[in-house]
């Protein structure tokens, strides 16, 4: 058991959804267009996380991820468990600092929920589709080309952001998605980001080793 690991998932986990939400208060507190600047907080929060910590846990900061790592038996199933534990307890714990520096309102702002006139259907299906691609990015680029990792996965959540934001919140991320929903206390439609991201990873995964992805770089 390494708890260093652990504790750099929860550290870097409470990077991401800390920076993440907190960019979202501040856009509606500015009155600032939420697609101009939430995408970059959770892209550029996640790049801050991997650079402060990445290197001692692989930086997953997502239970998608980890689930990934595991199916491409990067990571065992005693790691997989801690590290999805660690994950919710730092998304949890930033929730919680939201919480303390602004409202509970605040905090409920930063949920994933399906966009106007999105049913849970439709926001599942995104959110399945862009955790696949996610999964399918992170898990070439760690193997294939490391040194560009932190920029390639940093773009490419701020990317599904842009995208998804208005039709589910652009979770891709079971713990940044239960974070704010038990801070709030409102758990609406919380079972589409504690199942989709799964969804999305094993398809991602599936897709990355039916390419031959698996296989070692020439």
């Amino acid at each position: 058991m390494n708890v260093q690991r652990y504790a750099a998932e929860l550290i870097g986990t409470y990077i991401l959804v800390g920076i993440g939400s907190l960019t979202i208060v501040a856009a509606v507190s500015t009155q600032t267009p939420v697609l101009a600047v939430v995408p970059f907080g959770f892209g550029l929060g996640l790049l801050a996380a991997i650079v402060a910590v990445g290197h001692v846990s692989g930086g997953h900061y997502n239970p998608a991820v980890t689930l990934g790592a595991f199916l491409d038996r990067r990571i065992g199933s005693t790691d997989a468990l801690a590290y999805v534990v660690a994950q919710v307890v730092g998304a949890v714990l930033a929730s919680a600092t939201v919480l303390l520096v602004a409202d509970r309102d605040a905090v409920l702002g930063t949920r994933n929920l399906p966009g106007g006139g999105v049913t849970d259907v439709a926001a599942f299906v995104v959110e399945v589709v862009l955790t696949a691609i996610f999964l399918l990015v992170i898990l070439t680029v760690t193997k294939r080309s490391a040194s560009q990792a932190p920029f390639a996965i940093a773009l490419t959540l701020a990317v599904i952001h842009f995208a998804g934001i208005p039709f589910s919140g652009a979770s891709v991320n079971p713990a940044r998605a239960l974070g704010p929903a038990l801070v709030g206390a409102d758990l609406s439609s919380i079972w589409i980001y504690l199942t989709a991201p799964f969804v999305g990873a094993a398809i991602g995964w599936a897709i990355y080793r039916y390419l031959g992805s698996g296989a070692d770089a020439s």
